[in-house]
């Protein structure tokens, strides 16, 4: 990961912070579905719908801060590391480095230990959630 992250070298979802709306406008669930739409282009260059994303969990650490999972719609591995490659590379061109340097697509709570390097706190819980595992 890039040390421009909210968990700098560590494995972690991609997201962002929250922006503050724009002249009185609300900060709704419609509004913050919009913003995690521009995180998913932004990292890993993948394009859909706010209406598309579904708001599946909704965590708080121990600083206080509060975290907002939202599921989009699936896509092929193939369309994903393309679309990731893609975002990367037009960071670079830009002089930029991008956010996420690597991505791993794991189906299982067992497969983050084989990842090199340490993960965000809340990834083994999110995960394990995804699977269904207790």
């Amino acid at each position: 990961m890039s040390p421009s992250t909210a968990a700098p070298g560590r494995w972690q979802l991609p997201g962002g912070s929250v922006e503050p709306p724009q002249d009185g406008a609300l900060l709704d669930e419609s509004a913050l579905a919009g913003q995690a739409v521009r995180e998913l282009f932004e990292e890993l260059g993948i394009g859909t719908a706010a209406e598309d994303l579904k708001l599946w969990v909704v965590t708080r650490d121990e600083n206080g801060s509060i975290g907002l999972t939202y599921l989009a719609p699936a896509l092929p591995e193939a369309t994903l590391r393309a679309d990731f490659t893609t975002a990367a590379a037009a960071e670079r061109v830009q002089g930029r480095e991008p956010e996420l340097d690597d991505i791993a697509l794991v189906c299982s709570p067992d497969e983050l230990a084989h990842l090199a390097g340490p993960h965000a706190d809340y990834l083994e819980p999110i995960v394990r959630r995804f699977c269904g595992c207790h």
